[in-house]
């Protein structure tokens, strides 16, 4: 399975949303359900599925599938 694939099955099971939902360009502008709160569940739940630690610093960059798939992919889990 692509890690594009499991990025958004992870954030559509964090955010409780079809999959369908969640295209590669979705992002917290873009899906009302990604919240700040919402946020911090999903970086949790990125920290678990990648076994990766996401510093406080980086949170910022992982707002849309896109960035977290990058950013999965500098840290070598791709």
């Amino acid at each position: 399975m692509s890690i594009e694939t499991q990025v958004r099955q992870l954030v559509a099971a964090t955010l409780k949303l079809p999959l369908e939902t969640i295209p590669l360009s979705a992002g917290s502008e873009k899906i009302a359900e990604w919240d700040s709160l919402a946020q911090v569940y999903l970086v949790m739940a990125l920290e678990e599925a990648f076994n990766v630690y996401i510093e406080p610093e980086d949170f910022a960059r992982l707002t849309s599938v896109n960035g977290i798939v990058e950013f999965l992919t500098l840290k070598g889990v791709a």
